[in-house]
């Protein structure tokens, strides 16, 4: 029984051998060799569909998603400093740099 434990890392690794040699010589491939065709651009008969309606993402826009966003992550990070140096975890220094 340990004999066959010893042998069957030797079987494996014999069995992956042939994935890491460089054989150049022809080898069959499992990947089949279908047409791809692109449903989103076409439609099952081969008609091309129009182009999709793009809706205007403006300046304002994206200003009215960025601005709150960053003003609750400037508040929350506020309170999260003050919360720390409540409770003494951390305390900036105030450096007196008078060169």
């Amino acid at each position: 029984m340990a004999a066959s434990m010893l042998r069957l890392p030797l079987r494996l690794s014999s069995r992956n051998m042939g994935i890491m040699t460089r054989n150049t010589g022809l080898k069959t491939s499992h990947i089949p060799r279908t047409t791809q065709s692109r449903t989103a651009v076409s439609t099952p008969s081969g008609a091309i569909l129009p182009k999709p309606e793009k809706t205007p993402f403006g300046l304002i826009r994206m200003t009215l998603v960025v601005v709150p966003f960053l003003y609750v992550g400037n508040l929350i990070s506020k309170n999260f400093a003050a919360l720390l140096e409540e409770h003494d975890i951390f305390v900036p220094e105030d450096d007196d740099d008078d060169d």
